[in-house]
């Protein structure tokens, strides 16, 4: 069990609601841009949909691998912020070329520098808000962050929506306001935020270094582990749009299936993460599973469009339930000084496995249909439910 504060509010750090805000606004800006990117590529630069798979492909690949760097290198130099500062910069520097682009070439270049800017911030910001939280607010603190942050990812695309509709979709003009947002984002990090001072007991080591990682606990890795599972059996929110799309909903509203996803997702995040400081944070777990397989078998059924808002609204709760346990998780178990590394490893393994869950996701779909790609889902929830009790059990024989 863990103890609460009494009155949390008042008592959370301000960096973690300035991080928070932070995260909002470059979210409005980045979703701005990535809700029109692949039409505006195909309608006004006239790239192939392989090309635009292509560039999101190693767009996101790049930001995997950027992860474990930036999480490791922010260990080595006892300080967060900064780098934290350099991946938001490069996020609000991409905004201007999207809007300037005569071709496909220098959109990759700025979706690659957005990216990479993404991969460099988001291990150093999350451990920047453990090691600025108090241990028993620490599932408050990253639901709030969670909560925040997908404000920005429905209210971004519904942005983007309005003045297409304003500006007779002229996507150049949207994509110059985005710089707005993503440009006070970064002013507010540099103001808002305040790291906390290290000691500097002994000298830094390489974080990644044999004698360092063997610090990382079986807790920790238990952690990782349980977090690719979760991927695993819930792929990416496309297949939401997909099945949305399949039960002849039009094309105008389709975007309405993410943006409802993400209200109960961001209405949810705070509430559960001051749960989990509250109430044993496994069974919290295991419950945000129950709701995902729950979530799979609304959407397996079939793809009318009360069914699929069912199920997507069951789907943001379960994300509100996990998302930021899982991040309050790995900061419970690694140690203080690999934080920063241990964020970038899980951060590393949840995206690999996301990769390979939409690859199967959308080859079972191809194959076997929409509904055996839920039930697929379910499955592997399962899994992961399994691997929960089994864990239960493992710790009552050790104790």
């Amino acid at each position: 069990m863990h103890k609460s504060a009494a009155h949390p509010l008042p008592k959370m750090p301000a960096s973690v609601w300035v991080l928070g805000f932070v995260s909002l606004l470059m979210d409005v800006s980045s979703e701005m841009v990535h809700s029109l990117l692949p039409i505006f590529m195909v309608t006004t630069l006239g790239a192939s949909v392989f090309v635009v798979g292509l560039i999101e492909g190693l767009a996101e690949s790049t930001a995997l691998i950027v992860k474990i760097f930036s999480g490791a290198l922010s260990d080595y130099l006892g300080k967060r912020k900064g780098l934290a500062v350099i991946g938001y910069s490069l996020g609000a520097l991409s905004k201007p070329l999207f809007a300037l682009a005569p071709t496909t070439g220098l959109v990759f270049t700025a979706r690659m520098l957005d990216r990479v800017g993404k991969g460099i911030r988001g291990a150093p910001r999350d451990a920047l808000i453990a090691d600025v939280t108090p241990v028993g607010m620490r599932g408050a603190a990253f639901g709030l962050r969670q909560a925040l942050d997908t404000v920005g990812a429905f209210v971004g695309p519904l942005l983007a929506v309005g003045l297409m509709l304003l500006w007779a979709n002229d996507f150049r003009a949207v994509f110059w306001v985005a710089v707005i947002p993503g440009g006070l984002a970064v002013a507010l990090l540099l103001v808002g935020v305040s790291e906390p001072k290290t000691k500097n007991e002994a000298p830094r080591t390489n974080p990644i270094r044999r004698e360092n990682l063997v610090r990382l606990s079986a807790a920790y890795w238990w952690v990782v582990g349980i977090g690719a599972v979760f991927t695993l059996a819930r792929f990416s929110e496309a297949f939401l749009v997909l099945r949305a799309q399949a039960g002849g909903v039009p094309v105008a509203l389709v975007p309405l299936v993410m943006v409802a996803m993400n209200v109960v997702y961001a209405l949810t995040a705070y509430p559960f993460g001051r749960l989990s400081d509250r109430m044993s944070r496994s069974t919290l777990l295991a419950l945000g599973l129950v709701v995902l397989i729950a979530a799979d078998l609304v959407l397996g059924i079939n793809d009318s469009w009360g069914v699929v808002l069912a199920g997507v609204a069951l789907w943001g709760v379960h994300m509100g339930m996990t998302q930021g346990l899982l991040a309050t998780l790995v900061a419970d178990a690694a140690p203080a000084d690999l934080r920063g590394t241990a964020f970038g490893f899980f951060n590393l393994v949840s995206g690999l496995a996301m990769l390979v869950a939409s690859g199967l996701a959308g080859l079972i779909w191809d194959r076997l249909g929409p509904s055996w790609t839920f039930h697929a889902g379910a499955v592997f929830c399962l899994i992961a439910l399994a691997g929960l009790g089994w864990r239960a059990v493992w710790l009552r024989r050790a104790a």
